[in-house]
């Protein structure tokens, strides 16, 4: 009774911050965090604050002033396993070709637009990474693409013959846009400047809509399915954690659980007795 009526009065425990940090108990915090969860909360969000807390009782108990840590047994809410939407194989080979149909008409944008939507499919690349890609990290001659991921960390990235075509016609054409503003990049947009991420991921929505029940996705979309296609198609996880420039392969695995969920979702639409 004496703990519940210490921590009832609020101007107690303001004077006393140590008198509340003592008198907190597994339950109050499991409780703070069901009421940020019922608030809508993101579960991430919700782990995060369940570590800081862990933190910072620890930190508490090393200075003295908790005598005992009520987190030790704190466990966050589990993220989340909602897998990332992909697109089919047919759907991405539908998405290029439009993108191919659309670059017909020798608009350099339109131009520019399928190079970059074959070389974002091809390599798997973040947008970031794209935009910020100069001539000269381009190797024709090898198929190869140098671009900087994050942490500031170089790798090099393949791309196949396809995406090769459209770079060949892009740089063909890319003098047309080019201005004493364009300096090295690679991408321009109308007025001969960088291409920035909210152009691309613009040019990626509106193609899509042209593909009859794709999901609406954008640049990372394409990520996710260039990843989960060359899984489908057989390439060794940690080749796949390469290219993608992922530090931890944790992170690469989440495409094997989304190429399962796919395999999963054709088996019971398909075979009889699923």
């Amino acid at each position: 009774m004496e703990c519940g009526a210490a921590r009832s009065d609020p101007v107690e425990s303001a004077a006393d911050p140590d008198a509340a940090l003592a008198s907190a108990t597994l339950a109050d915090l499991r409780s703070w965090l069901s009421v940020q969860s019922g608030e809508g909360v993101a579960r991430a969000t919700v782990a995060r604050r369940a570590a800081a807390v862990r933190t910072f009782y620890r930190w508490a108990m090393r200075t003295e002033r908790v005598k005992a840590d009520p987190s030790l047994r704190l466990v966050a809410p589990r993220r989340g396993g909602r897998l990332p939407a992909v697109l089919r194989q047919a759907d991405a080979d539908r998405l290029l070709d439009v993108a191919a149909v659309a670059a017909d008409d020798e608009d350099p944008i339109h131009i520019r637009n399928r190079a970059v939507l074959e070389l974002l499919y091809a390599s798997g690349i973040r947008v970031g990474e794209l935009v910020a890609i100069d001539v000269d990290d381009l190797d024709l001659g090898t198929n190869m693409v140098r671009v900087t991921g994050k942490g500031a960390k170089e790798r090099v990235v393949p791309f196949g013959i396809p995406a090769r075509r459209a770079l060949d016609s892009w740089l063909a054409t890319r003098g047309r846009l080019a201005t004493g503003e364009s300096g090295p990049a690679l991408f321009l947009g109308r007025r001969g400047r960088r291409v920035d991420p909210r152009q691309v991921r613009e040019v990626v929505h509106v193609l899509l809509a042209h593909v009859p029940d794709a999901p609406d996705l954008g640049p990372h979309g394409l990520r996710h399915s260039a990843a989960t296609h060359l899984l489908e198609g057989g390439a060794d996880l940690r080749v796949v954690q390469e290219l993608l420039g992922h530090a931890s392969l944790a992170t690469t695995q989440l495409y094997t659980h989304v190429s399962l969920d796919r395999l999963r979702r054709s088996y019971e639409q398909a075979h009889p007795r699923a």
